[in-house]
């Protein structure tokens, strides 16, 4: 019996930020997969190795959690103004399904760099020596992301001092600017229930408060102390109670249905990228996944947050996005947990230890907008070549 041969696809795997994803340009595609669609799906399950059983990656590329297992497509943009389009497929692990839904702020760190070393940067933006700003069409939610990547010698500057709690090693510091990440959805509102805190119905578990916001991902914030836990718990405390993640679930889902995100609970499983579940807490003391102190007063707060059904080992680039917004907003949980007040960034405390994001928050028309998030991270190429699937993959 004869089987068709595999193929091969030029392909860069990427650390970005605290996530791995393998990146394509939108060219190097079969013909296929150049258009959104089932092709396109099943070409990337099989680059990550999904849907596994096993959860493990073994026959892909794939880290069987949801930090890596991602793809990536870029291109020339065709939005005016900027300079690439940028796309994010977050790839189920144990179901047959990517979700298109939101974007990856980790990502969108190696979107930058990837988008110079790729050559769809024009030559006349890349400095010799320097920093390039890269102008990126986030495709998922329509938002623009902006760069600022280091260059050396013409080449995207790797290596650095810059250290992100979450990654091993330092690198060189991506400074990414997210413009309006609040959503825009039909009336433009960053709160889709027009409340700061709502009273959250969840099936089983009860009435919780909770602040439910748009601002680069969608994401429900609740309190700790109300579901048990004190906002130090790492990823063993969570990922090994089925229990508690099935509430995480339940909760996650009454969040979706109160934002509109969804019209029956059932959707819920098609659309696990968004929204996130988040907890706060006040700060306090505690040890690091890697064995570091976190002293209560290195933080304004602590947040612990899932991603497609699991505890975060760090923290998302998007959700970090509405963490910074909504701590900027007098009123929400967030805002409360750090203390209260006005303020224009906010250092938080996550399992693998902190990170510091800046937001501009402004009030206009009785509604909150947010004109810009600011952060820091690195990337660099881990790997560069083809990436093989069999023939009769899509």
């Amino acid at each position: 019996m004869s089987h068709p041969a595999q193929i091969r696809i030029p392909a860069t795997y990427i650390r970005g930020g605290t996530s791995k994803g393998v990146f394509f340009r939108l060219q190097d595609l079969p013909a296929a997969c150049q258009q959104p669609g089932a092709a396109r799906d099943a070409l990337f399950m099989r680059v990550i190795g999904s849907p596994d059983p096993y959860s493990a990656h073994i026959d892909g590329m794939g880290g069987a959690t949801s930090s890596t297992s991602k793809c990536v497509i870029l291109s020339k943009s065709s939005v005016p103004g900027h300079d690439v389009d940028y796309l994010y497929g977050q790839v189920s692990i144990d179901k047959p399904f990517v979700d298109w839904s939101g974007n990856c702020g980790n990502l969108s760190t190696a979107a930058g760099a990837f988008a110079i070393h790729a050559g769809l940067v024009a030559p006349e933006r890349v400095p010799q020596d320097g920093v390039c700003t890269v102008r990126i069409w986030q495709a998922n939610i329509r938002k623009t992301i902006i760069a600022h990547v280091p260059v050396s010698h013409g080449q995207v500057q790797e290596t650095g001092d810059f250290e992100l709690d979450g990654v091993t090693f330092p690198a060189a510091e991506i400074v990414l600017e997210f413009l309006e990440p609040s959503d825009d959805g039909d009336d433009g509102a960053m709160f889709p229930t027009g409340n700061l805190v709502d009273q959250l119905d969840v099936p089983g578990i009860g009435t919780l408060p909770a602040t439910l916001i748009s601002a680069g991902i969608p994401t429900v914030f609740v309190n700790a102390a109300d579901i048990g836990y004190s906002g130090t718990e790492l990823r063993e405390h969570i990922n090994s109670d089925t229990a508690a993640l099935q509430r995480f679930e339940a909760i996650r889902v009454a969040g979706a249905l109160r934002m509109g995100l969804i019209k029956t609970p059932e959707e819920a499983a098609t659309r696990q990228h968004t929204p996130k579940i988040a907890f706060v807490a006040p700060p306090q003391d505690y040890t690091a996944s890697s064995g570091k102190t976190i002293a209560a007063g290195d933080v304004d707060l602590l947040v612990r947050a899932l991603s497609m059904g699991k505890l975060h080992h760090a923290m998302m680039g998007t959700c970090a996005v509405a963490i910074g917004t909504a701590a900027a907003i007098p009123g929400t949980l967030v805002n409360q947990a750090a203390g209260g007040g006005a303020r224009e960034a906010v250092r938080f405390g996550h399992p693998s230890g902190t990170l510091r994001v800046g937001a501009e928050a402004v009030q206009d028309n009785g509604q909150w907008k947010v004109t810009k998030a600011i952060m820091s991270r690195s990337a660099r190429i881990l790997m560069e070549g083809w990436v093989r699937v069999p023939g009769d993959t899509f």
